[in-house]
Order: C-alpha cells, then structure tokens, then sequence
C-alpha cells in the first residue's frame, strides 16, 4: 500500500525546516526558494524587508554583524495559513551592527516567527522579539540590578 500524501501541513512543514536550516548554512539561494514573495517583517525595530534584494540585503548586514547567526527550532505550531515558529537566535557580534563596533560578545534570544504562506510557499516571515535581550547580552544596555 502506498505512503499517504502528504498533507498541507506536512509540506509547509518541510518548506518553514528548509528555510531555517538553510539561513543556518548560509545557503540563502535555498533560503529564499522557499518563498513565493520574500518578505521579512522584523516587529521590534519596525524594518521590512521586501523582495529579493532588499531580503538579500539583509542577510548581507545580519551576517557581517554575526557570521555565526543560527537558529535553533523550539517548538511549531499550525494554523490554517500560517506555521508558527518558536526557537532560539544565537551568534557572536565580530562585526559592525549599524554604526555600533564589534563587542565580540554572543547572545541567545528567544524568539517567533509567523510564516505566512500562500499554497505551499512562504509570503511573509513575520519576527517577533526583545531587542534589549540581545543588546544586554552584547554589552549595549546595562543589566537590570540583582534584587
């Protein structure tokens, strides 16, 4: 009997664990095959990154600022048009991040990330997180006092 196809959620799935893996090589020619339209929506700091050479662009100064930047996948989540993504950003800052000198110092942030979808391709990949948790891990902004 043969395998069952799989279903829309199973290959959305498999699209949203190639994009991450691949941001995770470098391999952002695989990266961005996984989208129908690139688009990063980065909800902290309010910058959109729409089309390819403005998502290429990004990849570009994010990588120069962390060359070792990686994503490790915590949990996902389905809903009826989107996969919903929870995981940890890590990487050492030995570049410059806008203006701001290398403190090669490293950061963990827990993060999420919407991947909205249309058919089986990705339309827009929607970041949520707290920059002061990696600004503080780099030495940016002071820690909180202990209590």
């Amino acid at each position: 009997m043969p395998a069952p196809a799989p279903t829309v959620r199973d290959r959305r799935e498999t699209v949203v664990r190639t994009h991450m893996e691949s941001e995770n090589r470098h391999e952002f020619d695989v990266t961005l095959s996984t989208f129908a339209l690139p688009r990063y929506e980065l909800i902290p700091t309010g910058e959109v990154y729409d089309g390819e050479d403005a998502v290429r662009g990004y990849y570009a100064a994010s990588r120069a600022a962390f060359p070792d930047q990686r994503n490790e996948v915590t949990a996902l989540h389905h809903t009826d048009d989107a996969v919903i993504v929870e995981f940890d950003l890590l990487g050492t800052h030995t570049g410059p991040l806008r203006g701001i000198p290398p403190t090669g110092r490293s950061f963990r942030c827990p993060m999420v990330a919407l991947f909205f979808f249309t058919g089986d391709r990705i339309v827009c990949e929607r970041v949520y997180f707290d920059s002061a948790t990696i600004f503080r891990q780099l030495g940016l902004i002071p820690s909180a006092p202990a209590a």
